[in-house]
């Protein structure tokens, strides 16, 4: 453990010289103040965890790296628990510290912090390495939450509450410099921005000075291979950039005013340009390691065939092709060859490729102006037509010949007219069956569900009648002693008692007929034949109905009606082809559901009363399906449309303006 008392001790500087050094990213800096803290501490193993996103805004802790190096925590030889319960302590802690961006201590005997439980095992103490603190919002707003990129977890042996208080204090202060180190990085990258658009701006002011596509990427490459002071510098163009971007051409070499794209080292430099291209993003040979100093794990996982090829030639040749992208489509590739001693510098490429996204724009205009595919196939067609008309204000004379050859086509071809309308389907037969007195539903008839095909007669749905039988009964009872009663008074002569006798009888047969009526309607039967479109009383048996309840409706369904309603402008036209069709009108609908199948349709009614929807008049007209299909349902929507008088376009087109013209001057 290094000895942290004295602010002047040798540890102390070493530690401050360590974490104070660049690092060239995050995980770099990260691994080291990880060793820098385990040393501090004295911690018996230390795992860094970087954040992965799960589903929602769930934070999961990814372990990347172990000091000493070990694939899980190992445990001590008296622990219970195993290496895997360990890891997955150590995984929570490290959720916790990235959900609440503050340090913390857990003991390894129960999940709880060190001031709850005095644990004999040691404990794990979670370090957040937060990059941005927290903020606190505007009055009546939330606060700004800290930024966490990276925990530290350490286990450390049993230990006393103040000193875990003082080694959780100390790696709270070490982990201070993440923010140092995350200046350093924005510095650093502000810098390489300011040079990119240094670059930048003197290599556009510097091709703006050519007079063609061709000079502008010469001068570049030129300008490319003095400021970097490299062998060659190559430029390539992607064929067809704006449709399909399937091959580069070879446009400029450094130091080349002409050249030949048969030679074989031009076409060593296509290839490599179209690896580029392929992979679009930077490809370099020599490849950078995955890991350790100057690793780059997207370069080292590049294919470099081309590029090795290309470099064949020169044992000392180094090769890196940078995309030129605008937006997100890569128009050319930039080939940099360079002989120099050690590798080409990461930061170099990145500096390039940032100047390059802000010229490829730039190119891309200077390559438009050099007549460009869609230019080159206007101008032909201003020649083709001057052949015609001549070559005095072609493209006005041929404007006004297709404006009158449109004009004289919509006025004489001539079409049937269709006023359309939205239509709902509907059976010609529907038939609702509701509940005849108040009862209880007892059982439903068997399959009975909407889609049931059903026949006149079949069960639909039976209703409790116990009640009725019993009170018909009793009636039955009351109506039989008022019977004897009034014989045994017609005997005595007791005419009065008679009467009185008589009218029970009567009441009592009134009230026998009222529930012999309901014991006989409690059985709910199908009035015809059709399929149950309404009515699924699965989830209501034993439940209470009310009189006159919907329970049922049945459909016949071989005979299919279409609901139109037509706007009241178009109404007039549909009368007169029913006149003029001896009162036969057709037409044909297609439904959302199938849009691409037309059904035919034979008007056979129009409502003579207009209704008022969405702020306007239409008119219900009534048309039968002609061989409805078998997924025709109740409900469905389409749009119908009926054939009318023969018009020509002009007129179809221009109508109903003349017709709201009229109206105003009107």
């Amino acid at each position: 453990m290094i000895d942290l008392t004295n602010l002047k001790a040798p540890g102390w500087q070493a530690v401050v010289a360590e974490l104070s050094a660049g690092a060239p990213d995050d995980k770099v800096f990260f691994e080291r103040l990880m060793r820098v803290l385990a040393q501090v501490s004295a911690a018996r193993q230390t795992t860094l965890y970087l954040p992965s996103r799960t589903d929602g805004e769930e934070v999961e802790a990814r372990a990347v790296s172990t000091w000493p190096a070990s694939p899980v925590l190992e445990p001590v030889a008296d622990d219970a628990a195993s290496g895997g319960e360990i890891e997955a302590e150590a995984r929570s802690a490290a959720r916790a510290a990235f959900e609440s961006g503050a340090p913390r201590a857990f003991g390894l005997d129960k999940q709880a912090q060190y001031y709850d439980s005095s644990p004999g095992k040691g404990y794990l103490l979670s370090i957040p390495l937060v990059t941005r603190p927290a903020v606190p919002g505007p009055p009546g707003q939330p606060a700004q939450a800290a930024a966490v990129a990276a925990v530290v977890v350490m286990r450390i042996e049993p230990r006393s509450r103040e000193a875990v208080r003082s080694t959780l204090a100390m790696a709270e202060v070490l982990a201070g410099y993440v923010g140092a180190h995350a200046t350093r990085q924005q510095l650093r990258r502000m810098q390489a921005a300011g040079f990119a658009l240094d670059l930048a701006t003197r290599l556009i002011a510097s091709i703006n000075t050519a007079p063609s596509f061709r000079g502008s990427v010469l001068q570049l490459v030129n300008d490319l291979s003095r400021q970097f002071g490299v062998e060659r510098v190559a430029l390539g163009w992607v064929r067809g950039w704006d449709q399909t971007g399937d091959a580069v051409r070879v446009e400029a070499i450094s130091d080349t005013e002409h050249f030949d794209r048969r030679m074989a080292m031009v076409q060593r430099l296509q290839g490599a340009m179209e690896e580029c291209l392929d992979q679009e993003q930077p490809v370099m040979f020599p490849q950078p390691p995955a890991e350790g100093p100057g690793a780059d794990v997207l370069l080292s996982q590049a294919i470099v065939q081309a590029h090795r090829e290309l470099a064949a030639g020169d044992n000392k040749l180094k090769v890196c092709s940078i995309p030129l992208r605008v937006d997100e489509t890569v128009v050319g590739v930039v080939t940099i060859e360079s002989a120099a001693e050690g590798p080409i510098d990461l930061g170099t490429i990145e500096l390039i490729q940032a100047a390059l996204d802000l010229v490829a724009p730039v190119l891309r205009i200077r390559r438009s102006d050099d007549r460009n595919l869609a230019l080159r196939a206007w101008d032909s067609t201003v020649k083709g037509a001057a052949w015609a008309v001549g070559s005095k204000h072609t493209v006005w004379k041929g404007a006004g010949i297709l404006a009158l050859a449109a004009i004289v086509f919509v006025s004489v071809y001539h079409t049937s007219y269709r006023v359309g309308a939205d239509a709902v389907l509907q059976p010609r037969v529907k038939r609702t069956v509701s509940a005849p007195f108040n009862g209880v539903i007892k059982r439903l008839g068997e399959g009975i569900h909407p889609g049931k095909v059903v026949k006149e007669g079949d069960l639909l749905a039976e209703l409790d009648s116990t009640e009725s039988a019993l009170s018909a009964a009793d009636a039955r009872s009351k109506l039989n002693q008022a019977i004897k009663q009034a014989e045994k008074a017609r005997n005595d002569g007791k005419a009065d008692e008679a009467a009185i006798a008589e009218t029970q009888a009567e009441r009592a047969q009134a009230e026998l007929s009222v529930h012999e009526y309901r014991v006989q309607r409690a059985r709910i039967v199908a009035p015809i034949s059709g399929t149950v479109i309404a009515g699924d009383l699965k989830d209501r048996v034993d439940a209470a109905v009310k009189l006159g309840d919907s329970l049922f409706e049945i459909a016949q369904m071989d005979s299919v009606l279409c609901i139109a309603q037509v706007d009241d402008r178009d109404i007039s036209l549909l009368k007169q082809a029913i006149a003029d069709g001896n009162g036969v009108a057709v037409g044909v609908i297609v439904t959302k559901s199938h849009p691409a199948i037309a059904h035919d349709l034979v008007v056979e009614q129009v409502v003579p009363l207009a209704t008022a929807k969405e702020g306007k008049n239409t008119f219900e007209v009534r048309a039968r399906v002609e061989n409805p299909a078998e997924w025709m349902t109740p409900g469905m929507e389409g749009l119908a449309k009926f054939r009318t008088q023969r018009h020509s376009l002009l007129w179809i087109g221009s109508r109903r303006i003349v017709d709201t013209i009229r109206l105003w001057l009107w």
